[in-house]
This record gives C-alpha cells, sequence and structure tokens, in this order.
C-alpha cells in the first residue's frame, strides 16, 4: 500500500468513524512516508477514541509540531489546547497548565485570535465552575460562545453553550440550564459536531440530568448515548461512561443483573482507556451488592471507585449503617455533607435523614429532611419530590405524627410508582404499613408489609426483605410470627439445617432433590436476610423453630 493509499483510506475510515480502521490505515502511511500535520491530528483522535490514550497524546504533540514547522499557528494551537484539555480530564495538572500556557503564547503571533483562543477560555471557567465560582465560569463560557459565533465554529459554540448550562445550573437556575442542554444536544444528535466534543457533552449532560434528579432526561440522553456509541463499536472513550450511566437507570429501574453487567462493562473500559467510567462502573456494582446485602463486595467496589479520586458517598456511609454502626455512619455522612458543595449535599441529604434516625438523632434528621424539601419545592423535579417526602414521611414517624407521615408517604409512593423506582417504592410501602399500625390498623398494615416484602424477594433485596419480614412478624405474634414470611416446607428444611444436617441428608428425610434443597435454603437465606447456614441455625434457636 502507498503512502498515498493508506491517508486515503484513512481519511475515509475516520469519516465513516471506524476509527479502528483509520489508526491502521494512517499509521501503515506515517511508517511508509508520513502524515500531513492534519491527518497526524485525526489520527490521534482515532487513537484516543479507541482507548490508546498514551498514543494519542504522542501522536497530537507530532501534528502540533507539523503545524508549526509548516507555519500553521492557528492548527498548533489547536493541537496545544486539546492536549492541555485531554491531561487536564487524566488529571495531570502540570503537563495540562504546560500546554496551555503554550497554546496563549501562540495567540500572540495571530492577526486575529480565531475560535481556538476561546477554547483556551475553558481551563479557566472549568476551574471557577468547580471551585464555586458558578458567576465567573458563566462569564467566561459566554465569552468563549462570543468567539464561536463570530468565526461560526460549531464545536466552540456546543461546548460553551453546554458550560453556560452547567454554570446556570449551580446558579441554582435548573429549567434554565436544562433547556440549554437541550438545546446543546440538538446539535449532536444531529451529527454537526466533531467526535471528541460530541462525548463530552454527551456525558456531561447526562450526568447534570442526574445531579438534579431528572431522571426522564437523563434516561432519554442516555438512550441517545447508547446509540451513537453502538454506531462506533471500537470506541472505548465515552463508551465506558455510557455504561456507567446505564448501569445507575438499571439499578434504578430494579433490573439489578443487568446493572451488574452493565457496571462491569463500564470497569472494563475503564481500564483500556476512559477513566472517567472508573468511578461510576464501580460506585454503581458496590451500590447494588450493599441492597443485595453483599456487604465485603460492596466495601471493595466502593474502595474500587475511591480510586478515581471522588467519595464513594452515601454509598458508603450506608454500607456502616447495614452494618449496625450507625454512630459510625453518622460521623461519616455528617462530614461529607458538611464540606459537599450544595447539588452534591443535596444527593447526601435523603442518606442524612436515614442514618441520623437510625443513630437515633431525629432533630437533626429533621433538619435534613425539611432542608430537602425547600429544594424539592424550589426544583419540582418528581425524583426530588418523591425523596423529600419519603424523608418528612420516616421523620414524622419517629416525631409520632403517623397521619402526617402516611400522606407524604403515599404521595412518594406514587411517585415512585410512576418513575418505575420498585425498591424506594417498596420502602415507602413499608413505611406506610408502619403508619397504618401506628394508627390502628393492623389488616392494612400486614398488608403493606406482605406487598414489600415481596417486591423485596423479587428484586433481591436480602436485608430489605429481612427488615419487612420483622415488621410482618411484629405484626403476627409469637406463635405465628416465628416463622415469619417463610412456607411450611421452608420452615421444615430450616429446622432440619438447624440440626446439622446437610443438603443430602436433608434431601433424603424430605424426599427432595438435593437440588430443590438448595432452592429452598436460598429463599430461606434471601427472605430472613441470612448468609450462611450459621446464621440460620442461630436464627431457628432465636425463634423456636429449632429441634
Amino acid at each position: 500500500m502507498s503512502t498515498e493509499t493508506g491517508i486515503d483510506e484513512g481519511r475515509s475510515a475516520f469519516r465513516e468513524h471506524r476509527w479502528t480502521d483509520a489508526s491502521r490505515s494512517y499509521a501503515d502511511a506515517d511508517r511508509r512516508g508520513g502524515l500531513p500535520a492534519a491527518d497526524l491530528e485525526r489520527l490521534a483522535t482515532a487513537e484516543i477514541l479507541t482507548g490508546d490514550t498514551t498514543t494519542g497524546l504522542d501522536t497530537l504533540t507530532r501534528a502540533h509540531e507539523e503545524y508549526l514547522i509548516v507555519g500553521d499557528i492557528t492548527g498548533a494551537m489547536r493541537c496545544a489546547v486539546w492536549l492541555g484539555m485531554h491531561l487536564l480530564n487524566l488529571g495531570e495538572t502540570a503537563r495540562s497548565s504546560g500546554w496551555f500556557a503554550r497554546g496563549k503564547a501562540l495567540v500572540d503571533e495571530l492577526d486575529e485570535p480565531g475560535p481556538v483562543a476561546g477554547l483556551l477560555l475553558f481551563p479557566v471557567a472549568l476551574g471557577k465552575l468547580y471551585g464555586g465560582d458558578a458567576a465567573g465560569a458563566l462569564q467566561l463560557f459566554t465569552e468563549a460562545g462570543s468567539f464561536a459565533r463570530t468565526f461560526q465554529d460549531r464545536d466552540l459554540m456546543a461546548l460553551a453553550l453546554l458550560g453556560t448550562g452547567q454554570a446556570t445550573l449551580m446558579l441554582g437556575h435548573t429549567d434554565d440550564g436544562l433547556g440549554k442542554f437541550d438545546e446543546v444536544m440538538v446539535a449532536v444528535t444531529a451529527g454537526e459536531l466533531s467526535p471528541v466534543p460530541s462525548g463530552i457533552i454527551y456525558c456531561a449532560v447526562i450526568g447534570n440530568c442526574h445531579l438534579v434528579f431528572d431522571l426522564e432526561r437523563a434516561l432519554q440522553w442516555t438512550v441517545a448515548l447508547d446509540r451513537w456509541c453502538l454506531a462506533r463499536p471500537d470506541m472505548v472513550a465515552f463508551s465506558g461512561q455510557c455504561q456507567s450511566h446505564r448501569a445507575e437507570l438499571f439499578r434504578l429501574h430494579g433490573a439489578w443483573a443487568e446493572a451488574r453487567k452493565a457496571a462491569a462493562v463500564a470497569q472494563g473500559l475503564a481500564a483500556r482507556g476512559d477513566p472517567q467510567a472508573l468511578y461510576g462502573g464501580f460506585y454503581q456494582q458496590g451500590e447494588v451488592e450493599r441492597l443485595a446485602g453483599k456487604l465485603d463486595t460492596a466495601e471493595e467496589c466502593y474502595r474500587q471507585a475511591a480510586r478515581s479520586g471522588w467519595e464513594p458517598q452515601p454509598g458508603l456511609a450506608l454500607l456502616l449503617l447495614a452494618r449496625k454502626q450507625a454512630r459510625q455512619a453518622q460521623s461519616m455522612i455528617r462530614r461529607a455533607a458538611g464540606i459537599a458543595d450544595a447539588a452534591t449535599r443535596c444527593h447526601l441529604l435523603p442518606a442524612l435523614v436515614d442514618i441520623e434516625l437510625a443513630a437515633g438523632d431525629p432533630k437533626a434528621a429533621r433538619q435534613a429532611a425539611d432542608e430537602l424539601g425547600i429544594i424539592a419545592r424550589e426544583q419540582p423535579k418528581a425524583m426530588l419530590q418523591a425523596l423529600a417526602g419519603q424523608a418528612d414521611g420516616a421523620v414524622r414517624i419517629a416525631e409520632g405524627d403517623a397521619a402526617g407521615a402516611s400522606q407524604s408517604l403515599r404521595q412518594a409512593w406514587r411517585i415512585w410508582q410512576k418513575l418505575g423506582v420498585p425498591y424506594e417504592a417498596a420502602r415507602c410501602r413499608a413505611l406506610i404499613g408502619r403508619t397504618c399500625r401506628d394508627l390502628g390498623d393492623e389488616p392494612s398494615a400486614l398488608m403493606d408489609f406482605e406487598a414489600a416484602h415481596a417486591e423485596f424477594l423479587d428484586l433481591g433485596a436480602a436485608p430489605a426483605a429481612a427488615w419487612a419480614a420483622s415488621l410482618m412478624r411484629a405484626d403476627a405474634g409469637e406463635a405465628a410470627g416465628a416463622a415469619g414470611p417463610l412456607t411450611p416446607r421452608e420452615t421444615e428444611v430450616l429446622r432440619l439445617v438447624a440440626s446439622g444436617r446437610g443438603n443430602r441428608a436433608i434431601a433424603a428425610e424430605l424426599y427432595l432433590s438435593e437440588k430443590t434443597v438448595a432452592r429452598h435454603i436460598s429463599n430461606i437465606f434471601l427472605k430472613l436476610g441470612l448468609s450462611s447456614r450459621a446464621a440460620a441455625t442461630s436464627y431457628a434457636y432465636e425463634h423456636g423453630l429449632a429441634g
């Protein structure tokens, strides 16, 4: 293959989003006779998109140098700025600053700055945005947008609009910020932008939708991102982040097996070249494992997520609570909420309420629930309203206001049902049962507990199922409540487990297959929130089922 043929094939593959083919053809042409600066820049993009970030940055450096040799200062500036952006994304702040400084120095060599000068505003604007100066960030993003309009640069225009949306959101103007996201997504979904800006915008928009609890928008744009990634099957960059978002949505909607699979894919893609997927991939798996009662696995997932530099909260604090370490959980969540920015703190408030209640401080729980309620009134998103209503109801139960709690919880339950979030809906249902009991309506309480228990079992939420079972036992009385939610056959299997018999011996005594016995034991563990035969034996003796 001649150099010219390789370049032509590389350009064709790049246009068609076949990044691996583009990298291969360009690299072959480069070995044979070298590449022009523009094709080196395309090769670098293809390498970065397929996860070979180190090589891609080296190639982009070469493109920068080639642009300087041929006297294309604008091209050299563009490469310098994007080198700075990629390195900033990787956390290499020193190298990133060096490339931004070089880009700024090149501006002075131009008669007019051009659109790249607008891109140079981004690192400063992002620093202000994440440093708490949203107003300052908004001013710089707006200035970048002016550069974009002057020079009709679509990529810069879209990135500036994304930045103004983020800053507007942080200033508390949620609907305006989301409106800007919708506007920028028109350009992305229409295919008007380059691949790297498109991926940045997709992932940032979805992340911000989750940040403000706009579950419906997050779902719509995640579906769009998924389609975009599927059309580029060899793309690694941004694909891992897509899988992280999918894992979160699967988890919320009760598809926990699918959530685990998506999280595993995200973890793999993070290792292959999409480092921004590291946190989400492991944190979302950790959340599923915690809710399923696999606490050691959840803890390891949170540890892996923390390698990203982000705290795995509120999951880690709730893990301590699940281990009956309420005081430690309280200290941890208070510290995390105390240092968090406003948006992150809002995400911690529901857990803060639960932990304060468990630690025996209903006054602190009331303060957190009221704060969440104010935010929900200012930002009337369905998921936020459900969280606020659920928190208010839980606190009202502790305060002895069963009637008020019932009203808040029923409103929250209806929203969770509409959103299709079964775990939280089941938690609401169990809390509603407690209000019925407090108001003297035992039959209704039992129906609510049974409905919640069945939902938890379907999800595989062992700790929550055990909690609901304990509420049912409290209602049913000592004799009927000893077996709790177990069937007569499961009760008999538990009795034999407690006697020390193995599965084969139990199968022989009850005329069952070993496979059936294993299934019964699995159901017993799940229903009672147990994890071992020793724990099952202890349970049987504590509840008069052994002998």
